[in-house]
């Protein structure tokens, strides 16, 4: 079943070549990276420690290692003098020692955090702009010691960039295991499951396939 979930996407991908005006197509082109072979895929798995999760893995066999995809697409993952890597923006902060580890599916405190960014240093409130330099560095160290701990994303692969800073994550161990999270971090948020219109968690699947959809009513929008 899930191996027929792919059956021509790649090729519906390729049509979308020529569609102008939908975020991200400037950056994907609608191109995706050649499909990995099933002992490349295995290669991978052994390098993590563990399996991917099942939708992910079958698009990597059937798809493409990476390339178009939601927002600004799938980071590719590719063999490297090292063994495997991620790459995109900030596809770095997956720690792939410990994917293999439980993804935590609570962070910090949320009234801690919000305490924290209450005491978000006001410009105005100091005389110069070196103070205030100062002041915003302790914050920000405290805000990384708080939302930005290595073990808050144990378990996880970075999977596509959104924009400003903001990221979306495959989780690939534990109990969210094949699901997409939003991390928002860079806006003082923790990290939280993506969720459909009805709230129900978003898988791989559903999250490629739903921008595949989209991204082909645009399509034939343009063509009137």
């Amino acid at each position: 079943m899930v191996d027929q979930m792919w059956a021509g996407v790649r090729e519906r991908v390729g049509v979308l070549g020529g569609t102008v005006g939908f975020f991200g197509a400037a950056t994907h082109g609608f191109r995706l990276d050649p499909v990995l072979a099933p002992a490349e895929v295995e290669a991978l798995e052994a390098r993590l420690g563990t399996t991917l999760p099942d939708e992910y893995r079958s698009f990597l066999l059937q798809v493409g290692a990476g390339g178009a995809g939601p927002c600004h697409g799938v980071y590719p993952v590719h063999r490297t003098g090292d063994g495997w890597a991620w790459s995109g923006d900030g596809a770095d902060l997956a720690d792939l020692d410990r994917i293999a580890e439980a993804f935590p599916t609570t962070g910090p405190d949320p009234e801690a955090l919000a305490v924290l960014v209450a005491q978000r240093p006001d410009e105005e409130s100091f005389e110069g702009e070196d103070e205030y330099d100062t002041a915003m560095e302790e914050w920000d160290d405290r805000v990384g010691e708080l939302l930005w701990a290595a073990d808050r994303t144990v378990g996880a692969i970075v999977i596509c960039h959104i924009g400003c800073g903001q990221r979306e994550w495959l989780i690939a161990s534990g109990p969210e295991r094949g699901r997409i999270w939003s991390d928002n971090r860079v806006d003082d948020l923790d990290l939280a499951p993506l969720l459909d219109p009805d709230g129900r968690p978003v898988t791989f699947a559903r999250w490629y396939l739903d921008w595949l959809d989209k991204a082909e009513q645009h399509l034939r929008q343009q063509a009137g």
